[in-house]
């Protein structure tokens, strides 16, 4: 008798790493609009060719899920969005005008307490550096924190 493993078990230290291999090595085709990262898959698309923006994205979505079918993935539908105009990615918004901070991580760095010790900067800055991407000039408004821990 043959056992084989239906999910990728827990526990096991090479888990996540293998079954990341294992969908980016599946997706890679598709990477001009499918973008993978650990058990999570992105599909973004334009309008081209005469088509709108939705039927070129059920063209994609059609792709993805045949993929899916042959590797005997399983997506959970209580997790998928689809054909959303922006979906939260990896903490962050994402839509065909760009990419936006979280409005909620936002207020906690604002609402945060002012820093009374080093280990209270050293959180702050550890917050407020998922913001360096959408601030200009970020680096040079956080150096002068950075310096108080030398």
């Amino acid at each position: 008798m043959l056992w084989e493993w239906l999910v990728m078990p827990q526990g096991l230290s090479n888990s996540p790493a293998t079954f990341n291999r294992l969908v980016t090595h599946l997706f890679r085709p598709l990477r001009a609009y499918a973008q993978t990262y650990f058990d999570g898959i992105f599909v973004h698309s334009r309008a081209e060719d005469g088509k709108t923006a939705m039927e070129v994205h059920l063209g994609h979505l059609l792709q993805v899920l045949e993929i899916m079918r042959a590797n005997k993935l399983y997506a959970n539908i209580d997790k998928c969005v689809f054909a959303s105009p922006e979906i939260k990615v990896l903490g962050c918004f994402v839509s065909n005008v760009g990419v936006r901070a979280d409005p909620e991580k936002v207020k906690a760095v604002a609402a945060w307490p002012t820093p009374r010790s080093q280990k209270d900067l050293r959180k702050w800055l550890g917050l407020a550096n998922y913001l360096h991407k959408y601030s200009a000039g970020y680096a040079g408004l956080a150096r002068p924190l950075s310096e108080l821990f030398k």
